[in-house]
């Protein structure tokens, strides 16, 4: 079981995160406050960070940096997520220090399938071999495709 921060503003987008991660077997914590992050960071070790980019007082990028700069959180895997993909935004997200970029709506198994590699990849393992014990993807949510 990982333990996953989630920061994220919408509270639908919340419930969504945390319930899939949870029938996946993580344990999520939400942070709906970016202000707040880096102390709920702190405080949880989470192996794990999923952040919208698109956040109120402290943007994504602004986050993902002061993760990257902060020496407890260096080495953390960081998913970024945005309703708002445009040109050179996963380069960007990219060079702001995040590993991986997940626009919305997301895909239920790209989501699934993103956060398992992230986890194995920060384990060690090899991240074309992420075979994961389980439900699949898509027995966690239903539909494939949120509307989120």
């Amino acid at each position: 079981m990982a333990r996953i921060l989630i920061v994220e503003d919408n509270a639908l987008n919340v419930k969504l995160f945390c319930d899939l991660l949870a029938a996946h077997g993580h344990e999520p914590q939400a942070v709906t406050d970016s202000r707040q992050a880096l102390d709920a960071a702190h405080d949880f070790s989470p192996d794990l960070v999923i952040t919208d980019i698109q956040l109120p007082h402290v943007t994504g990028f602004d986050l993902i940096r002061m993760m990257r700069a902060d020496d407890r959180l260096s080495d953390v895997p960081i998913m970024a997520v945005t309703a708002y993909a445009a040109r050179g935004d996963e380069e960007r997200i990219r060079a702001a220090g995040a590993q991986a970029y997940v626009s919305k709506p997301i895909s239920v198994m790209r989501f699934a399938e993103t956060v398992d590699q992230l986890l194995h990849s920060a384990n060690g393992a090899d991240p074309e071999n992420n075979a994961v014990d389980g439900p699949g993807p898509t027995e966690a949510g239903g539909e494939e495709e949120s509307q989120l």
